[in-house]
């Protein structure tokens, strides 16, 4: 059976993307690192994969904001390729500057332009505009640790079959989800696109340091209308064994990381839909 293709892209100043390509692998498909370059000269091609992975990282050091150059490559140089990819039903997933990155170029959370049957390109901007962000930590601080996570009923592929409360590891300095106005965040609840939340050890919502970053309504990742489309700012490709987790030896816990499983709901939906 042939396996399912991940794209995880790079460029200058990315760091996360070889453990992200790990895991991907662990998961059961076949990652392949691809430097942004490379899509542009048409040197690979989008379309040969099911799945695009943008890993964390500081792409062209987030010079001009976290993930935003990158994000302007996405729109301006491989608009046509990114809309076809969505439109055939693949898969995406940002980590951390790559949530970042598909907050900025429009992609996320992407239910005006992505509604099911309908799509747009993405270089229409009377279409398509940045509807959210994430900005600087309210701590004014780089946060890196571990945080719990809940994820609330929502419509995600890379979510099923998680425990209620999991347990990630997050390294940022510009992670708070924000959205442009009060009805962005209103559709996110409606269309139950909000995937995880901050919470404390026992799944409750709760204020700094359970929220790292001051997020609203404690929002760690969103999808899209879809569900195929997902961003998170904790590090899933970080907790792929159970080893892993900082408590690992006092605590009974499982072979599995949390991430792993994440990552194995994208791979095995992709294999199901798509192959």
């Amino acid at each position: 059976m042939p396996k399912v293709k991940v794209c995880v892209l790079r460029t200058a100043g990315t760091n996360c993307d070889k453990e992200t390509a790990f895991a991907f692998r662990k998961a059961g498909s076949e990652p392949e690192s691809v430097h942004i370059n490379s899509l542009i000269r048409a040197e690979k091609k989008l379309e040969d994969f099911q799945v695009l992975a943008l890993p964390g990282g500081f792409s062209y050091g987030d010079d001009l904001g976290a993930g935003k150059i990158l994000a302007n490559e996405l729109r301006c140089r491989l608009a046509e390729d990114v809309r076809r990819f969505i439109k055939d039903g693949k898969l995406v997933i940002g980590i951390c500057n790559g949530f970042q990155i598909l907050v900025k170029a429009g992609i996320l959370p992407g239910t005006r332009p992505y509604r099911i049957g309908r799509c747009v390109p993405l270089h229409r901007n009377s279409e398509l505009k940045q509807e959210a962000s994430l900005i600087i930590n309210d701590s004014g601080k780089f946060e890196d640790r571990w945080v719990y996570l809940k994820s609330p009923q929502n419509k995600c592929v890379w979510t099923k079959c998680l425990p209620e409360v999991i347990y990630l590891p997050v390294a940022h300095g510009e992670g708070k989800f924000v959205t442009g106005d009060k009805k962005v965040l209103a559709r996110l609840k409606r269309n139950k696109q909000i995937v995880f939340q901050y919470c404390d050890e026992k799944g409750a919502l709760s204020g700094y340091p359970h929220n790292p970053n001051g997020s609203i309504e404690n929002i760690a990742g969103i999808c899209d209308e879809t569900g195929r489309i997902l961003g998170l700012m904790p590090h899933p490709e970080r907790h792929v064994y159970g080893e892993q987790h900082p408590r690992w030896a006092g605590e009974r816990l499982r072979a599995a990381g949390d991430g792993l499983t994440i990552i194995r709901n994208g791979v095995e939906y992709a294999q199901k839909t798509l192959l």
